[in-house]
């Protein structure tokens, strides 16, 4: 017997992806609130609410408050990045680090901080100039009548190679100051605190306002540039917009937690295969997953040999490269050798 009108009207609009972002965002209130109770020193909750004179209260909203909120910021910020640069490059491996914009965006952070160990205020603009250096040189790289995915990914990781090697070598001639930016190179958040916080967050709150204007744009460059463009797009012009925001993200990130790695990559994948490829539903959903990966990462740092800290740049790096390989036994290497310019069957 045919099901009811009723009954087919509910099976087709109940795909629980499209609540899936929504539930991140419900569950990251409660993930930053659990990395403020965890570390060396367990605090109660209540003193967030309720501040009393106490040194619990004063490590909660002196220490760990601006912490984990400027590291949920940079894990959205590096998941946004992300997902910008896999949409664009039609590659599941893309991401701020492989790619060097990260890589730029940390070269000129280490410069600024080996050069001008007093001016930290110019730091994110340092790294945001580096990151759009990178991207711009990448972007120059791989021109030939038109950019192709293929060749940016690889110009990419050609640059970030270079940047790396130059970055240790600037460690490696300033070795006697290496332990002051040791944390930075390594990604941490140990230090931080409301004055970085109120550096760093205009940008990276602006850039991440920007995102969801970009998501159809996003998803029509998906299906690659002929027929993004018989839709209307301007092909180059925003792969180049789009490469300059993932350049301010990546950038706003490294200036606030250092080289974190992984993040650009393990979030956005995750939520492709969570939430789908439509990007109204990516865009917040790799977001929110960036901003508990740092924090959650963070906090396990700060929990596992109290009261030394592991960097959540090294927490990640354990994770990270076991994603990758699963990535890569995935097929992901496929596209990464040749055939990125193919469009991805993916569904929304």
């Amino acid at each position: 017997m045919m099901g009811t009108p009723a009954a087919n009207t509910c099976r087709r609009p109940c795909d629980w992806r499209q609540y899936l972002p929504a539930a991140l965002w419900i569950l990251l209130p409660g993930v930053l609130l659990l990395a403020l109770a965890c570390g060396a020193v367990p605090i109660p909750l209540r003193l967030l609410w309720a501040p009393d004179a106490s040194a619990e209260s004063a490590i909660l909203h002196e220490v760990r408050l601006p912490r984990v909120l400027l590291g949920a910021l940079a894990g959205a910020a590096l998941a946004g990045a992300g997902t910008i640069l896999q949409s664009v490059l039609r590659n599941d491996l893309a991401s701020p680090g492989i790619l060097g914009v990260s890589a730029g965006g940390g070269a000129a952070g280490l410069a600024v901080l080996l050069l001008f160990p007093g001016a930290l205020v110019w730091l994110p603009a340092a790294s945001f100039a580096g990151a759009m250096a990178a991207a711009l040189v990448i972007y120059l790289a791989a021109w030939r009548n038109g950019v192709e995915p293929a060749r940016l990914i690889l110009a990419g990781v050609a640059l970030s190679a270079l940047l790396s090697a130059l970055s240790g070598t600037m460690l490696i001639l300033n070795s006697e100051r290496v332990a002051g930016i040791l944390n930075f190179s390594l990604g941490s958040l140990a230090g931080r605190g409301w004055t970085e916080l109120r550096i760093c967050a205009p940008w990276l709150l602006a850039a991440l306002a920007l995102l969801p204007f970009f998501a159809r744009r996003l998803d029509l460059l998906t299906l690659g540039d002929e027929s993004a463009a018989s839709l209307g797009i301007r092909v180059e012009a925003t792969r180049a917009a789009l490469l300059a925001l993932a350049a301010l993200l990546a950038a706003g990130a490294v200036s606030a937690a250092g080289l974190l790695g992984f993040v650009g990559l393990i979030a956005p994948h995750t939520a492709r295969l969570l939430a789908g490829a439509l990007h109204r539903r990516l865009i917040p959903a790799a977001t929110a997953l960036g901003a508990m990966l740092v924090v959650l990462a963070d906090a396990f740092g700060r929990s596992v040999r109290p009261p030394e800290e592991l960097p959540a740049g090294v927490a990640l790096a354990l994770l990270g490269p076991l994603f990758f390989l699963w990535l890569l036994r995935r097929g992901a290497a496929a596209k990464f050798s040749g055939a990125a310019s193919a469009v991805p069957s993916r569904r929304a």
